[in-house]
């Protein structure tokens, strides 16, 4: 159900003919099988079909308007369906630290790669990040795309300083990183977001809109623009784009958790509430230790919970 739809592009129709299918599919192939040469390619075909749906559903569900926190759950479910997509590629492949993402040449799927780290940074499943990270990393991109490397450094360990980027469409969000000028930063992120959705001609989800309701929309979202803005502390506040998802920036600096499994951020000058890694978009350096009790600095402003190793 659509209740308050972040993008005007989606349809009610559209959205329940997205779920529609999604039980069609699950039906039809669970009797059927893919097209295939053999039975480990058909394995890799069907991982990879039912990863792009989850994928797919959370951005509609997104786009449609429901509560963030109901994210959670299928975030959960999608990085457990790319580690099955991983382990059927390897087989299939017989390499056993393949991709299921070749991001340096592919801009689409280096899209979807910083979507997914986005959407684990913006909802505070650093678990879920370090998961997802370990199945590209080992392809040869840890270290070799400052984008990638800034979104990791101030939640993971040893991470890489690196100044090149695979891809020219992210030069404004890289810089918009460095720029000390917080207008400047701003005008940044902004030009990025302008930039974005032009970007992706040949995305196969590009002008999906103009399908109707029986096309692929589910959404346009520039994700780690808002990761970006979160983790280094831009303001937001005058962006004006379709593709900039500012309630999810605004569910991430703001998060009150209602599990107590979970951490709630920290003002300056209050005691850490747990020990291990917290980050504070104001500080330049990396995630920082502290314990139980230990005071947290004035410089950092707001700090948010890692994790403990």
């Amino acid at each position: 159900m659509i209740t308050d739809k972040r993008q005007t592009f989606l349809s009610a129709a559209r959205f329940d003919n997205f779920f529609i299918n999604y039980r069609k599919s699950v039906c039809f192939f669970e009797e059927n099988t893919f097209q295939a040469d053999s039975e480990a390619q058909e394995k890799s075909v069907r991982a990879r079909y039912f990863q792009k749906l989850i994928f797919k559903e959370i951005l509609i569900r997104y786009t449609a308007g429901d509560a963030i926190e109901s994210l959670i759950p299928l975030l959960e479910t999608l990085v457990d369906s790319y580690e099955g997509l991983q382990r059927q590629l390897a087989i299939y492949q017989g390499i056993p630290n393949i991709t299921p993402l070749t991001i340096d040449d592919w801009l689409d799927q280096y899209e979807e790669c910083v979507q997914v780290f986005s959407l684990c940074i913006l909802l505070h499943r650093t678990d879920l990040l370090q998961r997802f990270v370990a199945l590209i990393d080992p392809a040869g991109y840890a270290g070799d795309d400052t984008l990638y490397e800034d979104l990791l450094c101030k939640l993971l360990p040893e991470r890489y300083d690196v100044d090149r980027w695979y891809h020219d469409l992210y030069t404004p969000l890289v810089q918009a990183i460095y720029e000390e000028d917080p207008t400047q930063a701003a005008t940044l992120l902004q030009q990025y977001c302008d930039a974005w959705y032009p970007a992706f001609e040949q995305a196969p989800w590009h002008d999906s809109h103009l399908q109707g309701d029986e096309g692929s929309y589910c959404g346009y979202w520039a994700l780690e623009a808002a990761a970006v803005a979160f983790l280094y502390g831009i303001d937001d506040g005058a962006i004006e784009s379709m593709v900039y998802p500012r309630d999810l920036v605004a569910y991430a600096r703001d998060v009150r958790p209602a599990d107590t499994g979970r951490v709630a951020p920290l003002p300056v000058g209050q005691a850490c509430s747990r020990t291990g890694y917290w980050f504070a978009p104001l500080e330049t350096e990396t995630r920082e230790y502290f314990e139980s009790g230990e005071v947290m600095p004035q410089s950092g402003g707001v700090w948010y919970w890692v994790g403990e190793e």
